[in-house]
């Protein structure tokens, strides 16, 4: 048993309470002043040593032992061989020693808890993340087992290559616990493997400009396999290529055709590797030439392509369906142009996409008018409203015909999860595009209709939200009584517009008159749309509605989409977001685009109706002060907004105008991007487990810089951006292997803004690169913490180096004497020291109380006549008291005149003369009990 003390520090305590007391004792003169001293000393020493809490160290028999099984990729062939390890490690151990086992990889699993016996799994069960190995979490959570105070032993079974994580600094830790650490070097399992270790390219480039491309090839064995090269995931090269054993370069020619940001990929095609995660790179180069504009169009042909191709622009054409999915997708190009594009035909995700594009790499946009634009194309709330100078929505317009409209949304089991989510949200925006006194129904069904919200003029928008909102999924579907209901609602009604829309994934139960019921309602001015939504909808029945009910029917394949359906039907209905008089536009006074009207401005047919947000510039406008044109800067990318057509419909004479191709370009470059030519240098590299980013400039001015990193799915990544020097910056963020797109801002000291956007790729980790068994990390793993190498199983049970002991605080225990003490000290200095030797008598007696009852009785007797004796005294001393007062004769009353001598007070001659008055029997008899009791009390 031994003593700790787990703060020191506080005996410091001990010297200014030396000190004192020291002055303490020079003045005490008396005994009990001493004794009062030597308890206060006491007192103050128990309680210092009290904060210093010391604690008994008192053995412990259990033994706690910790099993900790890599599981990484490296080893991911050595788990049976690990296991059996174990097993056979276990079968020497002794009574009183515990274990457990543990799994790491990325992360930790717990694989058998902590106990004297128990069956060894067969197999491990916990699902890791096998692609790193974090040694360093692996240790803490091993030792967090192992019962706090009480030593005990980790066994370590890995390849000792670590990928991520401090493990050196974490068994540090381990060893101000006492806890030793012993491993077991696990062997590679023979595997053919090769990998692609190094890919690059120039990272700037010329468009035209033939560049080399070097890829280098590691392998563990001779083996023929083909290397692929793509940019932009268009293939430019397929070889094959003869790999010897180790490092292998392999250098190609390219010619860099297109500008815009180059994501070059480099894969290695080889049968039977062992690790195809490492068979591919990415390096990312900014090429430099003409700018590249993507322009997205509808249903027709337009003649914008070919503007733009005249004035020099690379343009690519593409379908909606056919947009990128991944963000390096859109920032090959310089701007972005959505002519006449239908919101349903472009999902949430893409458009999200182009919002980043534009908002954290200055990619630029333009919408165009049309039919299938703006409002009337659905993108009412959507993430390309939100980076347009313009809101869908018209505000303060009253003049719109009055509108009925009822939803009708299936809620059977099918459309559980996202679809019935997204289509709930969808009706909500519906909602929000209404004005107040519009009439608006909704009805969810399933085997039948359920009426949420009842057909009437919306008195609470909010409350009609949170109605729609609260609805749940229920059982099957049964179209024809739910849209027979909607019919039923809509057909009295007196308004001028009544529309009905319709959304489904199924087929339904059972049929009707479908042809009746909408002929019907067509005489009553109601008009039907229909949406399919999945494979499994009847699109048959559905299209064949809307073309009855003389609406729209939409094919939908991604759920997405419903928001901008439904939004886009209810701005359909009213039709009069669309302004088709003739006019002519004003132009505004801004240089860059009033200089192209000197001469006119030509008239124009026709133009969506938007609303031009707070902070965008309007060059050209209606006579309705409508947004003809409006542009605005939203975060690094600018945007702009042309409400009419770019067919000739709309834009009438505009078309015709001479000055339209000049007019039309620069509606394009206006959005294009201003980026610094190669500010930075960029290296990736890890640290403790985190992606660092260093960006070196060959400015040595120490501004700060603003960074956004953003993944190929368009997530933005947390980056933590620092100084690090003069012209040196670095992005620390738990970054997974993959390719990421870097843009910055830096403010300069003149008040321009310098912008920049680049690639980078995060390599795969080490953890699929064949290494072997790394025994030296190992040794040095363990050399502080008094492990070894163990070769035997049965080793993992011997005795430990630290015996294990439990600690037990006495901190209280040393309290409750100071307090005992404490009491002791007030009652001596309260009493005095005197006190004890008055109580030795009490003690006598009640010693002698303890006698036989002969001698009781004797002493009794002795003690009665005692008190006879002192109470006849007493009554003597009393009677001879009065006889004496009673020959004093009374003087006069008069009081006595004259000054004070100082020395005593002026008394009357009354006072200083009285006569005391001769007691009764009864007061001598009350006087002597009172003696008789003041002397008990003094005794």
């Amino acid at each position: 048993m031994g003593l700790d003390v787990k703060y020191p520090l506080m005996f410091a305590l001990a010297l200014p309470g030396a000190f004192l007391m020291y002055l303490y004792f020079r003045r005490a003169g008396t005994v009990e002043k001493k004794v009062v001293g030597l308890l206060r000393s006491i007192v103050y020493l128990l309680i210092i040593f009290a904060l210093a809490v010391p604690q008994l160290l008192l053995p412990v028999k259990t033994e706690t032992v910790v099993f900790l099984a890599d599981r990484s990729k490296s080893v991911e062939k050595s788990e049976e061989e690990i296991l059996d390890w174990i097993s056979e490690a276990v079968k020497g151990k002794k009574a009183e020693q515990k274990y457990a086992i543990a799994s790491f990889a990325n992360g930790t699993q717990m694989e058998g808890s902590l106990s004297g016996s128990g069956n060894i799994p067969e197999q491990f069960s916990g699902q890791l993340d096998q692609s790193e190995t974090d040694i360093a979490s692996g240790l803490q959570f091993a030792s967090s087992l192992i019962p706090g105070g009480k030593g005990g032993r980790i066994v370590l079974l890995t390849d000792g290559n670590h990928t991520t994580g401090d493990a050196l600094s974490a068994a540090r830790l381990l060893k101000n616990r006492n806890l030793e650490i012993d491993y077991v070097p696990l062997k590679h399992v023979s595997l053919m493997d090769a990998a692609v270790t190094s890919l690059k390219v120039p990272p700037s480039l010329y468009e035209g400009e033939e560049t080399s491309v070097s890829v280098t090839v590691s392998s563990n064995t001779a083996v023929n396999a083909t290397i692929r090269l793509s940019v932009n995931d268009k293939d430019i090269l397929r070889q094959k290529v003869n790999v010897k054993e180790g490092d292998n370069v392999f250098t190609f020619t390219h010619k860099a055709a297109e500008p815009g940001l180059a994501v070059y990929k480099a894969e290695l095609v080889n049968a039977g590797d062992a690790h195809i995660e490492n068979n591919s790179l990415h390096a990312v180069s900014t090429v430099k030439g003409t700018p590249r504009v993507l322009v997205v169009e509808g249903n027709t042909e337009s003649p914008l392509p070919g503007i733009l191709k005249g004035s020099g622009l690379v343009v690519d054409l593409l379908a909606p369906e056919k947009l990128p999915t991944a963000l390096g997708g859109y920032l090959r190009y310089e701007s972005i142009v959505f002519n006449n594009v239908s919101g349903h035909r472009v999902t949430e995700g893409q458009m999200e996409l182009i919002e980043k594009a534009v908002r954290e790499f200055g990619t630029g946009f333009v919408m165009t008018g049309g039919e299938d634009s703006f409002g009337l194309g659905g993108y009412f709330k959507t993430p390309i409203e939100k980076l347009l100078p313009v809101d869908m929505d018209i505000k303060g317009k009253n003049e719109m015909p009055s509108l009925g409209l009822v939803i009708v949304i299936d809620r059977s089991g099918s459309m559980s999860g996202n679809k019935f989510t997204l289509a709930k949200e969808a009706a909500a925006r519906s909602v929000e595009l209404l004005r107040e006194e519009d009439t608006l129904g909704f009805i969810a069904f399933d085997d039948r209709p359920w009426v949420i919200v009842e057909t009437a003029p919306m008195k609470n928008k909010k409350e009609v939200i949170k109605k729609i909102r609260s609805v749940s999924v229920g059982g099957g579907t049964n179209i024809y009584p739910s849209l027979e209901k909607a019919y039923e609602e809509l057909r009295e009604l007196k308004l001028q517009r009544k529309h009905i829309i319709l959304l489904t994934d199924g087929q339904s139960a059972t049929g009707g008159d479908y042809e009746k019921l909408i002929e019907d309602g067509k005489a009553k001015n109601i008009t039907l749309s229909t949406v399919a939504l999945g494979s499994d909808a009847d699109r048959a029945l559905l299209e064949d509605l809307a073309e009855m009910g003389s609406g729209r029917f939409y094919d939908v394949a991604d759920a997405s989409v419903i928001p901008s359906v439904l939004s886009r039907e209810t701005v359909m209905t009213t039709r009069t977001y669309i302004e088709d008089n003739p006019f002519y536009p004003i132009i505004a006074p801004y240089p860059e685009w009033s200089s192209r009207f000197s001469k006119g401005v030509p008239q124009m047919n026709a133009y969506i109706a938007v609303t031009p947000k707070d902070r965008a510039r309007v060059p050209v406008s209606s006579a309705k002060d409508d947004p003809v044109l409006a542009q605005w800067q939203y975060g690094l990318g600018s945007t702009l907004a042309f409400t009419s057509d770019v067919s000739g419909k709309w834009s009438g004479d505009w078309a015709r105008w001479e000055g339209w191709p000049g007019f039309v370009n620069q509606l394009i470059t206006a959005s294009l991007p201003q980026f610094d030519s190669e500010p930075f240098s960029i290296s990736v590299g890890k640290e403790e487990g985190n992606t660092v980013v260093s960006l070196a400039s060959s400015s040595k001015d120490p501004l700060p810089i603003e960074a956004a990193v953003l993944s190929q799915k368009g997530e933005q990544i947390d980056a933590n951006t620092k100084l690090v020097s003069p012209g040196k910056y670095q992005l620390v963020y738990p970054g997974k292997p993959g390719m990421y797109y870097l843009s910055t801002r830096q403010m300069q000291k003149n008040g321009v803004m310098k912008v920049y956007r680049t690639g980078f790729s995060v390599p795969y980790s080490e953890e699929f690169l064949l290494k072997g068994t790394n025994k030296e990390f190992l040794k040095e793993l363990v050399s502080g913490n008094g492990g070894r190498e163990l070769t035997d199983p049965k080793e993992a049970f011997r005795p430990l180096k630290y015996k294990p002991e439990d600690k037990q605080p006495i901190s209280e225990y040393l309290l409750l004497v100071a307090f005992l003490v404490l009491v002791l000290e007030i009652f001596i200095r309260r009493l005095g020291i005197s006190v004890f030797g008055r109580l030795l008598p009490k003690r006598k007696l009640q010693a002698e109380s303890d006698l036989p009852s002969g001698g009781e009785a004797v002493f009794g007797r002795l003690a009665g006549a005692k008190e006879r004796a002192e109470r006849n005294r007493l009554a003597k001393a009393v009677e001879l008291n009065a006889a004496e007062n009673a020959k004093v004769v009374p003087k006069r009353k008069e009081p006595l005149t004259g000054v004070s001598t100082g020395k005593r007070d002026k008394v009357t001659v009354e006072q200083k003369h009285a006569v005391p008055k001769e007691l009764t029997a009864e007061e001598k008899q009350d006087r002597m009990q009172r003696l008789l009791e003041a002397k008990k009390r003094r005794t």
